[in-house]
């Protein structure tokens, strides 16, 4: 290749690059404005959530300020409510009477074979609620609970055999009587005679369930003895039984069950309370202000009574607790 060939050749090549070279820079520049371009929407929208995220922290924030607020005066204005509201008017709001008992006193309050409720007590408890035209719901508990559970409104109603008496009217409201009782000495079996006086119940232990008026009868009319106290009868009997306590303070109702369901192990004592000393009333309690449920209450009870239906579910609870051997 002759010299002005080659020369012709290289500058051809030179031209060429320098074309591609102007071709890139103007592509590189072209690249630059749209990343620029980029960068600014980029900066843009990056601000843009930044300024929501902003704005949602201080909405949230003031929402979350206000909210306890509002919280507090809903449940302010609620408990105002029920507060304002009477126990009788709450059960006929909820639709339902709830009646706190013991049942481990047949023939009173227990329990039948299938495990529901029984005894002229909760005889009484559904001719409420029937008359009120609710639900019953009953809660069972240790009977020197009860009292509490009414005044704190865990329950409505006590229903018990609780016996009337001045100290508990000091705490609680009663409704009127629904029936009187006498109140028995139970013994073993052939010391009906040997415990059938004050003197001979002397430094003995007589026993009682806790919480009960017989607690305070055996302090108030047998001083000289010692008061021996069980939450449940059964177990005060089986005291009784094993020679382990002289006798057991029960009312009328629930001795003569006692004795009969003993296999002969227990008898009634010939020692008798004078009627000053014993002679027991029992009603329903319910916390103190509520004299239109007390209204209520009392006139099932007149009902039940005068027309004799009361007296046919004792009747008919002492025969099923007995058949149980309760």
């Amino acid at each position: 290749m002759d010299a002005a060939i080659y020369k012709s050749h290289q500058m051809s090549i030179i031209i060429h690059i320098k074309n591609k070279l102007v071709h890139f820079d103007a592509r590189m520049e072209e690249i630059m404005k749209k990343n620029l371009t980029l960068k600014k929407l980029l900066a843009l929208a990056l601000g843009a959530a930044m300024l929501l995220a902003v704005l949602t922290a201080c909405g949230s924030k003031q929402t979350d300020e206000q909210t306890p607020a509002d919280d507090s005066q809903q449940q302010e204005q609620q408990e105002q409510q029920t507060q304002e509201q009477t126990v009788l008017e709450k059960i006929k709001s909820s639709g339902k009477l709830v009646v706190g008992t013991e049942a481990q006193y047949p023939p009173y309050e227990f329990k039948d074979l299938s495990a529901n409720y029984a005894g002229c007590d909760m005889f009484l408890a559904q001719q409420i609620a029937d008359k009120l035209g609710v639900q019953l719901e009953i809660v069972d508990m240790a009977f020197d609970g009860i009292i509490p559970a009414v005044q704190s409104g865990q329950v409505d109603l006590g229903i018990a055999a609780f016996t009337k008496t001045p100290e508990r009217a000091e705490e609680i409201d009663f409704s009127d009587l629904y029936e009187t009782s006498a109140q028995l000495l139970i013994v073993k079996t052939g010391n009906a005679d040997v415990y059938s006086t004050k003197e001979s119940l002397a430094g003995q232990k007589v026993g009682a369930q806790k919480g009960t008026i017989q607690s305070q009868l055996i302090q108030s009319a047998l001083p000289e003895s010692e008061l021996f106290e069980l939450e449940k009868y059964p177990a005060l009997a089986l005291e009784v039984q094993n020679g382990n306590i002289a006798g057991l303070v029960v009312d009328e109702a629930v001795g003569e069950s006692l004795v009969a369901t003993s296999d002969g192990g227990l008898e009634v004592s010939n020692f008798a309370f004078t009627a000053e000393e014993a002679s027991f009333g029992k009603a329903i309690v319910a916390a103190k202000g509520n004299e239109d449920l007390l209204a209520a209450v009392n006139e099932v009870i007149a009902q039940v009574t005068s027309d004799g239906s009361y007296q046919q579910a004792y009747d008919e609870a002492v025969e099923l607790a007995a058949s149980m051997g309760l």
